[in-house]
């Protein structure tokens, strides 16, 4: 004789599935620039300027009771700091969020705001996206710099890190002290094998908590928003303090049910919230930066930066820019020690007036000065193969 039984299939119907009341995701993660810079007092406009010491005065013994006294000067510069902007807009159909069992704008709000963190490291250390107006980021500033070091084939990351002639000595080469230290995630491996000179682990392990990772005192982060590009530097190290940012429009939410979202690129008219019955989420986000590099006395031409890097095992391709400034008279003659500024990256022209750089493709302002000579300005235009100009500096006198 069969026996029946009401089986699982036949009861599925009826049967209630258990869903867990949140949504299983990990903390949104803030800007890491933002949280080691220093905050300026918000831009009350689009631009704001910071007045930066450019040169020091010069003492001098004097020879003699009746000896001439010298004298010297003293001069400033402008440094801008320009607002631009993040936004992003998310639309809606009003009957998905009536259908929805979360709160769908308190969902998707932190998540914008992560995202506007991550654009904001990319920006700033990495040069990802870079608005026009900002200077050079923090890696390029400190390749011009002659602050970035290479692997080589047998790397041996005490030396790279803590060494002469590693990351940390390059920035106090330059009369800075370390505050802080970025690495990707996949550092910590290569962190964790490190020995010092006698043999001992630089980077020890509680058996009661989690490793602290620091470099000679400096703490190091590894920042979890996806801002940070280890095909670019492994390891970027400096003084933090030294950069500045501020604020021109805090993020900002409103929400629209009226007018059209169109396509950037095409221009047509993709949704129209009001016959469509949507929403949209729009969020708005507006901050400046910059890298003041004042003059100090241990970097008074202002060709130094307070930050370094790690290259990785392949460096990022760039190219070569040579400057070659002379002066304008019947037979032109190098202008040597000219400052040649590339969107704030900052070199010396030699004895027979060349300053070289080494940038990737884009477009940068360029500003040549020297006392006693006229400033030039020029837009330079870096592709896919080395660049060289000739600039001709007119005295004022």
């Amino acid at each position: 004789m069969a026996v029946h039984i009401t089986s699982r299939a036949d009861a599925e119907a009826i049967i209630r599935e258990q869903i867990v009341s949140t949504i299983f995701q990990d903390a949104p993660k803030q800007s890491t620039f933002m949280s080691m810079a220093r905050k300026l007092p918000n831009m009350t406009s689009n631009q704001t300027r910071i007045r930066v010491l450019d040169f020091l005065p010069t003492a001098y013994w004097v020879d003699g009771d009746t000896g001439m006294k010298q004298t010297s000067r003293q001069a400033w510069d402008n440094v801008w700091l320009n607002a631009a902007e993040l936004a992003v807009i998310v639309p809606i159909p009003e009957a998905v969020l009536d259908d929805a069992e979360f709160d769908i704008f308190g969902e998707i709000t932190p998540r914008v705001n992560e995202a506007i963190g991550q654009r904001v490291d990319s920006a700033i250390i990495f040069g990802v996206n870079r608005p026009a107006d900002w200077q050079n980021d923090i890696i390029t500033l400190a390749r011009q710099a002659g602050n970035n070091v290479a692997v080589g084939d047998s790397p041996d990351y005490y030396k790279l890190l803590l060494g002469e002639g590693g990351v940390i000595s390059k920035v106090e080469e330059d009369g800075y002290m370390a505050t802080g230290a970025l690495a990707a995630m996949g550092m910590r491996a290569k962190l964790r094998g490190i020995r010092a000179t006698d043999g001992s682990l630089i980077f020890k392990s509680d058996m009661q908590g989690s490793t602290q990772y620091a470099l000679d005192g400096a703490p190091m982060y590894f920042p979890q928003n996806g801002a940070y590009d280890n095909s670019i530097a492994q390891l970027v190290v400096g003084d933090f303090k030294q950069a500045v940012y501020a604020i021109r429009q805090d993020i900002t939410v409103k929400i629209l049910d009226q007018g059209v979202i169109q396509d950037p690129t095409s221009k047509e008219i993709v949704y129209n919230l009001a016959q469509q019955d949507m929403v949209a989420l729009r969020i708005v986000f507006r901050m400046g930066w910059a890298l003041p590099n004042p003059a100090t006395r241990m970097d008074e031409d202002r060709v130094g930066c307070p930050f370094a890097y790690l290259e990785p095992a392949t460096a990022v391709a760039t190219q070569k820019v040579t400057f070659t400034v002379k002066n304008n008279a019947s037979t032109p003659v190098a202008v040597a020690d000219a400052i040649v500024d590339v969107n704030g990256s900052r070199i010396k022209t030699n004895a027979s007036g060349v300053a070289e750089f080494n940038l990737r493709a884009g477009t940068y302002p360029v500003k040549i000065k020297k006392t006693g000579y006229g400033q030039i300005t020029e837009t330079l235009t870096v592709a896919s193969a080395a660049v060289s100009k000739a600039i001709t500096l007119i005295p004022t006198t």
